[in-house]
């Protein structure tokens, strides 16, 4: 831009500030943003929602099937457990280390999009509820 004056571009850049056309580019700039983040919000509950219900199945089936432990055996069975733990969060650390999600082989296996999955999440939801 040599050749112009602070002035003119200082003027040039506030008349496209200011212009009509550029209040309507901003503003489909700002409502495609708000889109994207709207989707992202959305598989964001839906991976929680899946997630929610995944542990809550798991800790009423733990319950349900897990017996009580004599005294004299807990703390070898606490030993073990966070040993299991340990191995746990090691295997969990190399799935995620290798990017891998559940939750998007999930989607994926199953070819359902968002709302299906929340409609199904909801089904899964009132099922469990049922079954009370």
């Amino acid at each position: 831009m040599r050749g112009l004056s602070k002035s003119s571009i200082v003027a040039a850049a506030l008349a496209s500030f200011l212009s009509p056309d550029g209040a309507d580019q901003r503003e489909a700039v700002i409502a495609r943003r708000l889109e994207r983040l709207t989707h992202q919000l959305d598989l964001l509950e839906r991976d929680q929602t899946i997630l929610i219900e995944a542990v809550a199945l798991f800790i009423r089936h733990y319950l349900t099937v897990s017996t009580p432990v004599p005294p004299e055996h807990q703390e070898a069975v606490r030993a073990l457990g966070r040993a299991r733990f340990e191995q746990f969060v090691e295997q969990l650390g190399r799935h995620l280390h290798r990017g891998h999600s559940l939750a998007r082989r999930l989607t994926e296996d199953l070819g359902a999009n968002g709302r299906e999955y929340a409609r199904a999440a909801e089904e899964a939801v009132q099922a469990v509820g049922e079954g009370d």
